[in-house]
């Protein structure tokens, strides 16, 4: 007597395999809705929610802003103000040449960035910034810059220097 055979019918579709992702610790295949295989979680503990791991990350992120903002300020405490002088204005070129004698009244050395303007435009005209040396806390340090801005004609000006 023939043992018996098995067919599959025709136009029959053999099953899908379910769809897997990679465990999180080693990359092994597991199902969608498991976070770690068998070898990772041998007792079978519940995975993280979804909330736990974004709550984590975000005070992760308001932690780290938290840090940078007390190094900032730490970084730059005593710096300024800066009292300044325009003591020099002369046509160069196509620009102007400028010299400012600015002072730090601070305690710690830094740099400032001055503005400068035509005051009889009200503060909504043309402006030209002027980055300074490195100014060490009660000194004064005298430098001039090249700008643009204002064409070469010489004309009244005011200067602003603001901390960093």
């Amino acid at each position: 007597m023939a043992s018996p055979t098995t067919t599959t019918p025709r136009g029959a579709v053999p099953p899908r395999p379910e769809p897997t992702h990679p465990c999180a610790r080693c990359g092994a295949p597991v199902p969608l809705d498991v976070g770690l295989c068998e070898r990772c979680n041998p007792l079978g503990l519940k995975d993280s929610a979804s909330s736990q791991v974004h709550g984590t990350a975000f005070v992760a992120v308001a932690l780290a802003i938290v840090i940078l903002a007390v190094a900032g300020r730490l970084a730059l405490a005593g710096v300024g103000p800066f009292p300044v002088t325009l003591t020099a204005l002369v046509a160069e070129g196509d620009g102007l040449a400028i010299t400012l004698a600015v002072t730090n009244d601070g305690a710690a050395a830094g740099r400032t960035t001055c503005r400068v303007y035509d005051p009889a435009d009200r503060g909504g005209g043309r402006s030209s910034f002027v980055l300074s040396p490195e100014i060490g806390p009660g000194e004064t340090v005298t430098f001039a810059k090249r700008v643009t801005e204002f064409g070469a004609t010489p004309r009244d000006l005011a200067v602003e220097c603001t901390g960093p």
